[in-house]
């Protein structure tokens, strides 16, 4: 199975070194989409003559992974794995979406399979898009907003079309109701390396939440 592990980065400076290297270390293809980064990204990516693409503007995460479902379906991969810049997602953990990509279309990398979420304000909104995903499909999904997950070459042509999504779990949502064959396996994640996660933003989390519910509620 030809994949392709595509890497959205934006200000990982701190991060994106060791990031692509533990990809690299299992020899797997790779495509990292610098998202109009402001740090010093993209003058790492060019020093180690990575194999990334950069953006004029900033686009956010859900155009960035369409760009890649595009890249990798254009290409002739047979499926792709999303893998966060910040290093939460570490690279021997594929292996464990890849072996359940060979029957299914979309594998997530959950925490929460046979872990219990830990009591904090982004949990509780983790447990909310969850519900409604519930009363959407009908479907139990324990780590709705993990970025980590692997995407069969059907998918990737849908999504590379035709991409209505805020982020991962209105996406997931979509997956389940069209019919797709989706599976959730549990991976181990890591703390992020350095810098700020976009949740730590009060505001931003708030709009996070809000946008994506609406997508789930009232669009997918």
């Amino acid at each position: 199975m030809k994949i392709l592990v595509i890497i959205p980065c934006f200000n990982e400076e701190a991060n994106i070194v060791k990031v692509v290297n533990g990809v690299k270390k299992f020899n797997y293809d790779y495509l990292i989409i610098n998202d109009a980064s402001t740090d010093n990204s993209e003058k790492i990516l060019k020093e180690n003559n990575y194999n990334f693409l950069s953006l004029v503007n900033n686009v956010g995460l859900a155009s960035v992974t369409r760009i890649g479902f595009k890249y990798a379906y254009d290409n002739g991969y047979d499926g792709c794995i999303c893998v966060d810049g910040d290093g939460q997602h570490p690279a021997d953990e594929i292996i464990k979406l890849l072996e359940c990509l060979k029957d299914n279309d979309y594998v997530l990398g959950s925490r929460f399979i046979n872990k219990k979420k830990p009591l904090t304000l982004r949990m509780l909104g983790s447990e909310i898009i969850s519900l409604a995903i519930k009363i959407k499909t009908n479907k139990i999904v324990k780590d709705p907003t993990s970025g980590m997950r692997a995407i069969g070459r059907r998918i990737m042509k849908e999504f590379s079309n035709s991409m209505n999504f805020i982020a991962e779990p209105d996406a997931l949502c979509y997956i389940i109701k069209k019919g797709y064959k989706y599976k959730e396996v549990e991976v181990n994640m890591v703390d992020r390396i350095d810098g700020v996660s976009y949740f730590q933003n009060p505001i931003k989390a708030i709009k996070y939440m809000v946008s994506v519910l609406i997508s789930i509620i009232l669009i997918q």
